[in-house]
């Protein structure tokens, strides 16, 4: 028999007014899906260095993950997108800070719609206690 998924849209309340809400699926769900998060700051400002910028994302990321209940701990699959693959170190670098545990990931090189953006992740995580 098929079950009709709902979703709830998880917000965040502070921050830079760019971050995307994530989305629980269903009551029975475990599951958190969020939008993707980039390097900006509180201000909306794009800092140039992509080290500033992946920090920034990563901390966008976890204000999205705490609004829905979870936290970096419980990130099962995250999907980074980079503007300029020469910069894959230095992510990883920082990205290593934020995930020790070293969840699944995909790491695509693309070209963004504003050019200010070197980094931005979007990611699955458990919402533990569901």
């Amino acid at each position: 028999m098929a079950r009709k998924i709902e979703w709830t849209q998880v917000g965040v309340s502070s921050g830079p007014t760019f971050l995307s809400p994530g989305w629980i699926s269903g009551k029975d769900s475990e599951l958190l899906f969020t939008s993707g998060c980039v390097g900006n700051d509180a201000s909306g400002q794009y800092p140039e260095d992509v080290e500033t910028q992946t920090r920034n994302a990563l901390e966008n990321l976890k204000r999205v993950l705490a609004a829905g209940s979870t936290d970096f701990d419980h990130v099962l699959k995250v999907l980074l997108f980079v503007s300029d693959g020469s910069t894959a170190a230095t992510v990883n670098k920082v990205y290593q800070e934020y995930f020790p545990g070293s969840p699944s990931r995909s790491c695509i090189v693309v070209s963004f719609p504003d050019t200010r953006i070197k980094v931005e992740l979007e990611c699955i995580a458990e919402v533990p206690g569901k």
